[in-house]
């Protein structure tokens, strides 16, 4: 029992992983090593602390859209990855891929509704470039 105990600790700290976003993680789950969905885990939460500042009237509407949207790539990679034929993971990154184009197409309304300015703008859209072309690639290389 001490050393069945004493290994299982041992596994535990020996799979935490320092990552400026994350902090401390315990990476038991595939997905977490995928750098599709870091990087995706990291705009969600961007997205959530922009869509903070829209005004009240969007809290139930173009806020909730959005960070529902990019919340829907994050899940949709994760539960893809997990114990998936490669044609059904692939039909999960198709949904993440399109849950990403939610997120440009609600960008451009909120620049719209001058909600956000040019610079956050550019830089949001030029990320989920990216995250996009990401999904794309490893999609394809299935």
């Amino acid at each position: 029992m001490e050393t069945n105990l004493n290994f299982n600790i041992f596994y535990f700290y020996h799979r935490f992983e320092y990552r400026s976003s994350l902090k401390y993680t315990l990476m038991a789950f595939r997905f977490e090593e995928l750098r599709i969905w870091q990087n995706a885990f990291q705009l969600s939460n961007e997205i959530d602390v922009l869509s903070d500042n829209f005004p009240k009237k969007e809290l139930f509407n173009l806020s909730s859209q959005i960070k529902r949207a990019a919340d829907s790539v994050v899940l949709n990679i994760a539960e893809g990855s997990t114990g998936q034929t490669k044609p059904e993971f692939k039909r999960f990154l198709n949904m993440a891929l399109r849950s990403a184009i939610e997120v440009v197409s609600c960008l451009f309304l909120a620049k719209a509704r001058n909600y956000i300015d040019e610079n956050i703008f550019k830089k949001q859209y030029g990320e989920y470039e990216i995250l996009c072309k990401m999904i794309t690639k490893f999609r394809d290389g299935i």
